[in-house]
């Protein structure tokens, strides 16, 4: 009889409980990878991966452990459990730590109509060869481009099964098709590289390979010959292209884990106001065709599409099982985990309230500042909300882009930053989050 991820998690189960354990859940997934990268039209790279992954979490009394495997013999799954339960009895007692109730768990669930998995046959080698291959020729044809530093085509497809000993056994698939491309313009120290690029659950809904060509070099072409704005505070547009890194800062100190270390700067903001009225931030985890759709969590509870933040006002934290426990909450079906680690919590797929405008629009309102299009490096503490990064952009006076800045640092406090913010309407809604362009008032900058 051929191994499934389901059959791994049960026969892991068996393994356990024959090992001693007082209770357990496995994983199991496998799938492949193909890859393929393209440069000066000839192929560079191909790679092609196959593979199966198996996790085991056991549990003796209040005491847990983890192992995993890439090798699925039953020897191999029985010495696995073997050596968890050893583990777990080595292990210091955790109060929080245990599966769900059974009452607690997912039933009924449709994953079908999530369309997490393309049902379009994997591509050939060759098909992804020629996507690499358009996207190159495409932006090497735009006048001004150097080169092009990579070119690359993907696709990957995977199974996922978790089981429990409480009764909990729910698997399903899922696909990915991307394509993208890096494109130089400029010679010598005045070389500048920018990307576009696409990834989508249905390769049949993915931008043209053309298309990514083309806007990767033009995005090259705006950051030729950048300056360096005047420091001081100014208006900052975090183009949609970087805006999701913005609200992921407040999805961190969101997370459960975060709050119950006490190492959140929204630990103590339950039912404050954290975004601007009338801005709300929706999780909808059962979203078709998105990429972190899911019927159910890592620990088999169900998920639902919930408000982290409501008209503006913090409505919920991000919570698994044990995290919840500790913080004396209810969990909110967002635990994810591999096969060598114990649940975690995380956030699925996230929108904000859109605004009216454009990013145009918001520059043309905000006479002079800065629209970021690159981040670099992060110093974000997580106590305060403190915040300070590199960015690259472009430099706005009198509300009209006057040309490319880089070597900036922009510093401020994300409570402030968020409760500060306009939003534009230009979000990509196939994303899994959803974000638009946003306006940040009275930023510092320090550039010349």
């Amino acid at each position: 009889m051929a191994q499934t991820p389901e059959t791994l998690t049960h026969a892991l189960l068996d393994a356990a409980a024959k090992a001693g354990a007082d209770s357990a859940d496995a994983i199991a997934m496998d799938g492949t990878s193909l890859s393929i990268d393209v440069r000066g039209g000839a192929l560079e790279q191909a790679e092609r991966a196959e593979g199966t992954d198996i996790g085991l979490r056991v549990f003796v009394g209040q005491r847990s452990a983890v192992v995993s495997a890439s090798d699925t013999k039953a020897e191999t799954i029985s010495a696995m459990a073997e050596r968890a339960v050893a583990m777990a009895r080595e292990a210091p007692e955790d109060p929080w730590a245990g599966l769900a109730a059974p009452a607690q768990l997912a039933r009924d669930w449709d994953a079908a109509a999530l369309e997490m998995a393309d049902p379009a046959p994997e591509p050939a080698p060759a098909a992804l060869e020629d996507d690499a291959r358009a996207a190159e020729a495409a932006a090497l044809a735009v006048e001004g481009i150097a080169q092009v530093q990579s070119a690359s085509a993907g696709y990957s497809a995977q199974r996922v099964h978790l089981s429990a000993s409480n009764g909990f056994s729910g698997g399903y698939a899922r696909t990915s098709r991307g394509r993208s491309c890096v494109a130089i313009a400029g010679e010598g120290l005045g070389m500048e590289r920018d990307h576009d690029g696409d990834s989508r659950v249905f390769q049949s809904d993915l931008r043209s390979a053309e298309e990514i060509g083309r806007t990767a070099a033009q995005r090259a072409l705006g950051r030729l010959n950048p300056s360096r704005p005047r420091t001081g505070a100014y208006p900052v547009i975090f183009d949609e292209r970087v805006a999701a890194s913005l609200i992921g800062h407040l999805v961190a100190a969101a997370s459960g884990g975060a709050v119950a270390r006490g190492a959140s700067w929204l630990r103590d903001a339950m039912g404050e106001q954290v975004l601007p009225e009338g801005l709300s931030l929706i999780e909808d985890p059962h979203r078709a065709r998105a990429p972190a759709s899911r019927p159910f969590d890592a620990e088999g509870l169900p998920t639902r599409r919930r408000a982290v933040v409501e008209n503006g006002v913090l409505k919920g934290f991000t919570l698994d099982l044990a995290n919840a426990r500790k913080l004396g909450m209810e969990p909110t079906g967002n635990a994810a985990r591999g096969p060598s680690s114990g649940p975690s919590p995380r956030a699925w797929n996230l929108e904000l309230t859109q605004g009216t405008q454009s990013r145009d629009a918001l520059a043309a309102e905000m006479g002079t500042g800065l629209i970021v299009t690159s981040m670099i490096g992060s110093t974000i503490n997580p106590n305060t909300g403190d915040y300070s990064r590199g960015a690259a952009g472009l430099w706005v006076e009198n509300g009209e882009i006057t040309g490319p800045v880089s070597g900036v640092t922009l510093a401020g406090n994300l409570r402030d930053m968020l409760l500060g913010m306009t939003p534009a309407n230009d979000a990509r809604p196939w994303l899994s989050r959803i974000v638009p362009s946003l306006r940040i008032e009275g930023l510092t900058l320090a550039g010349t």
